[in-house]
């Protein structure tokens, strides 16, 4: 099997609900106006819940109180909501996996930090709407619960890593592919936009040269992420290299400053797309 065959099963059982579509659609009809697609996500309590803690959390930093879905749309953008409702749905989604709380826990910590971390860089470079590159990085590693879902023991395999071995290396020799190009695939399936799935794709493409920018923001976040998590007992530049972080003007003390950035917004975001994971805080 290959990622696209991964993939396609995967689209079987995690599946996007009828609401997605339908939001999805209305985002996509110039036609429709912020009531409108205001009026679909109220259908959904959970999915309105979510939205307006995410909105009114401090990752946004709104001065005011966003207290309706028509104003959360109006404030934080057309763009923005439908990334918090990709979100949701996503999370959701993968609610049915068979797979430890552990396993998962970790997973989800992972994620919202490397969404937490291209943020933070997004800010740092001064990239217009920082906070659209956060489901850049909560959705980069998809993958890993499509493989877990069908064949755990090779995911199990592919993280008992050796410091001299990287996980997308070793993601290629054990599978033939690596998470991200399973994970393009899926998002691909699930129609997402284009400019959402080139960036997890080639996520792991250490040629710059053909790269877009939210492209070289997920490299250097996920490498970021990975030396304090899975990859702490690597040499550090064997992650992520100094003539890289050279590449995009990223400085040591961005790394630290990010790292604090995601300790005070971490157990915030968990606590609203993932609550189990949050307890452990």
């Amino acid at each position: 099997m290959d990622a696209i065959d991964y993939a396609e099963k995967a689209s079987e059982i995690f599946v996007l609900s009828d609401s997605f579509i339908r939001i999805k659609e209305l985002i996509d009809d110039e036609a429709s106006t912020i009531d409108d697609i205001a009026d679909v996500i109220l259908l959904d309590p959970a999915l309105s819940g979510t939205i307006l803690k995410l909105a009114n959390s401090s990752f946004f930093n709104y001065p005011g109180k966003i207290d309706t879905i028509s104003k959360a749309v109006l404030v934080l953008g057309i763009t923005e909501v439908y990334n918090l409702v990709i979100a949701y749905f996503t999370t959701k989604a993968f609610k049915s996996i068979t797979a430890s709380e552990e396993f998962l826990e970790a997973f989800w910590e992972q994620s919202v930090d490397c969404a937490l971390m291209i943020k933070y860089l997004g800010f740092q470079l001064n990239v217009p709407n920082a906070e659209r590159l956060f489901i850049l990085g909560l959705l980069h590693n998809l993958g890993e619960l499509v493989i877990q879902q069908f064949q755990s023991e090779k995911v199990e395999q592919i993280n008992q890593l050796s410091t001299k071995e990287l996980p997308w290396h070793k993601q290629k020799e054990v599978l033939g592919f690596t998470f991200a190009d399973c994970t393009g695939e899926l998002l691909k399936l699930w129609q997402l936009p284009y400019s959402l799935i080139e960036p997890i794709r080639f996520q792991d493409d250490a040629d710059f040269e053909h790269c877009t920018l939210e492209t070289k923001l997920l490299y250097m976040a996920k490498r970021m992420m990975l030396i304090n998590r899975q990859c702490k007992s690597h040499v550090q530049s064997d992650v992520l290299s100094d003539e890289k972080m050279e590449e995009l003007d990223i400085k040591h003390d961005i790394i630290t400053s990010a790292n604090n950035f995601c300790d005070m917004e971490r157990l915030g975001i968990l606590a609203v797309l993932n609550p189990s994971a949050a307890m452990i805080y």
